[in-house]
């Protein structure tokens, strides 16, 4: 299985804009959730993470987006960040066949810092990290 990027939306409530995303990547939820919800997986395809308390209400600090808590934590299946200037992260896995997983995203935000096509290029970059260590031995 390979990954792929269905098309995304976006949706602008006032200076509110929402982007969501389904992303299908070609591991099961349980290889995916490291890069989705530790500091070495965030850094690895999307921003550093310099604290990231892995729980409920836990700290989070992703670098280039500020500073927040963890709003919601359901081991292997959800992992919600809302930060500083960054507004609300939320990676949402679902199964997606006997080897794949189905990444629900949703990005809330105000003003203009981050777009589709950023987000797109992340995604890219999380789909060819877990399809190297697919052809790792």
């Amino acid at each position: 299985m390979t990954g792929s990027i269905e098309q995304g939306t976006s949706q602008t409530h006032g200076n509110t804009h929402i982007l969501h995303f389904l992303v299908r990547l070609p591991r099961p939820m349980e290889q995916v959730w490291p890069a989705l919800a530790t500091a070495e997986g965030l850094a690895g395809w999307f921003t550093p993470a310099d604290v990231l308390e892995p729980r409920l209400g836990g700290a989070v600090t992703l670098r280039d987006l500020g500073e927040g808590r963890v709003t919601a934590w359901d081991v292997e299946r959800v992992a919600e960040y809302t930060v500083g200037d960054g507004g609300r992260i939320r990676f949402h896995l679902e199964r997606d066949g006997e080897a794949g997983a189905a990444l629900r995203f949703t990005h809330e935000f105000r003003g203009d810092g981050e777009s589709e096509q950023r987000w797109r290029a992340r995604f890219e970059r999380l789909i060819a990290l877990l399809e190297t260590d697919l052809k790792d031995p």
